[in-house]
């Protein structure tokens, strides 16, 4: 079972960060598959193979480790993109709280030093197999044209680089399970098997 351990941001900043998106999807034309914002979160752990009958003893394991750390204050703040493929908003707020809750072994990981490498943030949208292809070289030795996807999430970043969600505590843990393809428009169905308290 695929699942992950999530912060949901509040409707209100959920809403502000739609708003925030609309010249930039205007203006992606193809090239980007846009996130549910149903689904928008922040993903503090994955893991790809939990057992079916464990969910109990994990949620139970996530309600341990999460009473040990205090409520979040947070916002959603600028963006980037990983890979040249994927376009994500960035976490401001009591960073450095976020990142030690991301350490912990939250769903029974044993790869610590790849967690607490990993950077908070909220998927928005990935390069989509309608995107534009590269123009080809013309002439030896001549530089490529630029690639129109490369310069739409570019673009994207710019225009989202001065965005500040409002300010919002986060308060409790998802527990969500994860079915590829089984969601709208062929992206994943999402699940929430539980939810836990931080700060006990």
């Amino acid at each position: 079972m695929r699942v992950f351990a999530a912060l949901r941001p509040p409707p209100e900043v959920l809403g502000s960060l739609e708003a925030a998106l609309e010249d930039v999807r205007a203006s992606s034309g193809l090239s980007l598959r846009w996130t549910d914002p149903a689904q928008w979160h922040l993903t503090l752990a994955f893991r790809a193979d939990l057992p079916e009958g464990s969910v109990e003893e994990t949620l139970g394991r996530l309600a341990e480790l999460a009473a040990a750390h205090a409520p979040l204050r947070l916002e959603l703040a600028g963006a980037g993109v990983f890979a040249h493929r994927t376009l994500w908003a960035g976490v401001g707020g009591q960073t450095q709280a976020l990142a030690a809750l991301m350490a912990e072994p939250l769903l029974g990981e044993d790869a610590v030093e790849a967690r607490t490498r990993r950077r908070a943030h909220l998927t928005l949208a990935r390069v989509s197999a309608r995107a534009p292809r590269p123009p080809r070289r013309r002439r030896r030795g001549q530089e490529p044209p630029p690639d129109p996807t490369r310069l739409v999430l570019e673009a994207a970043v710019h225009t989202l680089s001065v965005y500040r969600s409002p300010v919002w505590v986060a308060r409790e843990v998802e527990l969500v399970a994860s079915q590829l393809g089984q969601g709208r428009s062929g992206g994943p169905l999402h699940e929430v098997l539980g939810v836990v308290p931080l700060g006990g």
